[in-house]
C-alpha cells in the first residue's frame, strides 16, 4: 500500500473560498497519495486588528462561534472529527445558504441561524449536539488562537484562509472556482506543489472574475 503524504489544511468554516479549496483537496485525495489533516483557523482573529470595511466586520462579529464549536468537538473527540464536522457545516453554510436570508429585505436572525446550523452539523457528524453551547463561550478561544497562529505563522499575516502545509512548504490557497474534479484536481495539485516548492517563489495572482461555484 502506498504511504500517504500528510497535508495540513487550516480553515474557517465561514469562508466560501476555503470550502472550495477543501472540496478540491478531497478530490485530490482520490487521485494522489495524500491525507488531509484538518486544523482550525479564525477569520475573526486574523482581522481583529486590521483596517477592514465595516460591512465585513459586521459579517465577522459572529465568526468566532463556529470555530469555538469546532474546537470543543476536537477537545472532546480528537482532531479526526474536524474533517467530517467541517463537511456537515459547509454543506449547510455554503451549499444550502442557511446563514443568509432567502430573499432581500427578509428579517433574519444570523446568530440563531448559526446555532441551528451548528447543532444540526454536530448531530449529522455523530457528535454531541450540546457542544453547540460553546458558540457563546470564551473557554475555547485560547486553543483556537493557538491553532490559528500555528497556521498563519507558516505563511505570514498578509493572507487568509485556507493555509496548506505539505512536505515542508506552506502557502495560502489555491483560490479556485469551481473546484476541479478527478484527474484535473490531481494535475492542479501537481502544479501547486511545483511552484510552492520552488525556492524564492512567492506569488501568482489575478483578479477573481466569478463567485464560488459550489456544484
Amino acid at each position: 500500500m502506498t504511504e500517504r503524504t500528510p497535508v495540513d489544511f487550516w480553515f474557517d468554516p465561514f469562508c466560501p473560498w476555503a470550502w472550495m479549496t477543501s472540496r478540491w483537496l478531497l478530490e485530490v485525495r482520490g487521485v494522489r497519495p495524500v491525507e488531509p489533516r484538518w486544523h482550525i483557523m479564525s477569520l475573526a482573529v486574523l482581522n481583529e486588528d486590521k483596517d477592514i470595511p465595516d460591512s465585513y466586520r459586521e459579517i465577522l462579529k459572529n465568526a468566532m462561534g463556529p470555530v469555538r464549536v469546532l474546537q470543543a468537538a476536537a477537545d472532546k473527540y480528537g482532531t479526526d472529527v474536524l474533517g467530517p464536522l467541517y463537511t456537515e457545516l459547509g454543506l449547510r453554510i455554503h451549499i444550502q445558504g442557511r446563514l443568509r436570508p432567502s430573499e432581500p429585505g427578509e428579517e433574519f436572525d444570523t446568530a440563531l441561524a448559526i446555532r441551528e446550523v451548528l447543532a444540526e452539523g454536530l448531530e449529522a457528524a455523530g457528535l454531541d449536539p450540546q457542544l453547540v453551547d460553546a458558540v457563546d463561550s470564551t473557554e475555547f478561544d485560547e486553543a483556537v488562537r493557538r491553532s490559528h497562529n500555528k497556521g498563519i505563522e507558516l505563511v505570514g499575516q498578509e493572507v487568509g484562509t485556507p493555509v496548506i502545509a505539505v512536505d515542508g512548504v506552506a502557502f495560502f490557497g489555491p483560490v479556485i472556482s469551481p473546484a476541479p474534479k478527478g484527474e484535473d484536481a490531481g494535475k492542479l495539485w501537481d502544479g501547486v506543489l511545483l511552484v510552492a516548492g520552488t525556492d524564492g517563489f512567492f506569488e501568482l495572482k489575478r483578479s477573481r472574475t466569478r463567485e464560488p461555484v459550489f456544484d
